[in-house]
């Protein structure tokens, strides 16, 4: 499905009508070809009636600017000492960046304002280091936001926070990002930058469980790299503090924001909560998706032939994995009572999400399933993925003779020869 096939946003829509996105544009990606194209695609999310919400950077604008004039700024990203002479250049390089949103938004017929929303106090001494002028979000005028949006209004709110006695303040653009989704309960935070997504020792993170992303930054932050730090940082609090995803996507790709929003493979790095994921029975509305899902296995022989006859008959036996209620995994428990055994089978993981450890998440689910029945073994067979078995989920090589009278009749006249795999369930 492309994104910006019809029929696959509008799947979507029921979910997100009505509820608020909270988008943060780094001030690398304003500047970017591509930006119009974003903007693009937040007309389309406007025009499905979901809010929208734009909070932006400005540390590209400041390091341009900052190496125009001759100048060496204490901070780029809000997070360090913003002394008088940086404090001047983020306000210049701050209204530039809300000038061209705004510019862009207008192009497209979209009517947006610049609030000063965002109530901040002094970051202060930390660790002996005065930040002066850098400052950390208080409260967020929540009520002065919804009245923009009701009325059809995108807010376009800068890096910048005010006190009560007129001082403005820098602030992180990333940490306004969810103090803002968290006081309109928005549902998503959409972090649109110059990179793919979150990297850990090299590696691409497609998905991560919020608590899992809040251990590796308390074990080792230094494993990320230091430009998707604070995304990964503010990812996590966004999500503990009750926000159900982030996503943080590569802006320079186009319709990377659709893609993001409107698929479930998405492009970039989702961060959830656990509520995110569910496996639950399939129903007979399912069964199309059990067989797109496992017609590619099929066709490699790594599974057995089924047709839709076929698991409709034992339609009660199979389990799906979804993500924001598409199926991208299916199992099945076939149960032997006589002999007390049952059998997974059926195990299957959609290309897109493979290692991000959903298989043994199913397994796990269905050997659970196996000890509520009162089952004493679990048996499987296999003719690629047996390794899978044996050392992800405990099982052990067999024999033919393991299988119950029925399935080895079945399995001798498949001629597949298909490993046998055993687990004892105390």
């Amino acid at each position: 499905m492309k994104p910006t096939d019809l029929r696959g946003i509008l799947q979507y829509v029921p979910h997100f009508r009505e509820k608020a996105f909270v988008i943060s544009l780094d001030g690398g990606i304003v500047a970017d070809e591509n930006f119009a194209n974003i903007v693009l695609d937040i007309a389309v999310l406007r025009s499905l009636n979901i809010r929208v919400v734009i909070v932006h950077g400005a540390s590209a604008q400041i390091r341009a600017m900052a190496e125009q004039q001759g100048l060496t700024p204490s901070d780029f990203d809000g997070t360090g000492v913003t002394d008088a002479a940086t404090l001047n250049l983020a306000l210049t390089a701050a209204s530039r960046v809300t000038q061209e949103i705004l510019e862009g938004l207008a192009t497209q017929d979209l009517r947006a304002a610049c609030p000063n929303a965002i109530v901040a106090h002094p970051m202060g001494i930390i660790h002996g280091v005065d930040h002066l002028f850098t400052g950390k979000v208080e409260r967020v005028d929540s009520e002065l936001i919804h009245a923009l949006l009701q009325q059809g209004i995108i807010p376009v709110i800068p890096p910048l926070g005010f006190d009560g006695e007129g001082r403005t303040y820098r602030v992180n653009s990333d940490a306004v990002a969810v103090a803002v989704a968290e006081a309109l309960k928005a549902v998503k935070v959409i972090y649109i930058t110059t990179y793919e997504g979150l990297f850990k020792q090299g590696r691409l993170f497609h998905q991560i469980l919020a608590s899992d992303l809040e251990q590796w930054l308390a074990q080792n932050r230094d494993d990320f790299q230091p430009s998707t730090l604070s995304k990964a940082i503010h990812a996590a609090a966004a999500c503990r503090a009750g926000i159900p995803r982030v996503h943080i996507i590569d802006g320079r790709v186009d319709e990377a924001l659709l893609t993001e929003v409107f698929s479930n493979e998405g492009i970039g790095t989702l961060v959830y909560a656990n509520e995110y994921q569910q496996i639950r029975r399939a129903l007979k509305k399912d069964i199309p998706n059990i067989l797109k899902l496992i017609r590619p296995a099929m066709e490699t022989d790594e599974l057995m032939r089924r047709t839709r006859a076929s698991i409709e008959k034992s339609l009660s036996d199979f389990y799906l994995f979804e993500i924001d209620q598409n199926p991208v995994g299916c199992v099945a428990l076939h149960v032997y009572p006589e002999t007390g055994k049952g059998e997974i089978a059926c195990l299957c993981v959609k290309p897109s999400h493979e290692n991000q450890g959903i298989g043994r998440k199913l397994v796990q689910y269905a050997e659970n399933k196996a000890r509520e029945l009162g089952l004493r073994e679990l048996i499987a067979l296999s003719t690629q993925s047996f390794m899978f078995f044996k050392s992800k989920a405990g099982f052990q090589e067999g024999t033919p003779d393991d299988l119950p009278a029925v399935r080895r009749e079945r399995y001798e006249h498949s001629g597949r020869k298909s490993k046998v795999l055993i687990k004892k369930l105390q």
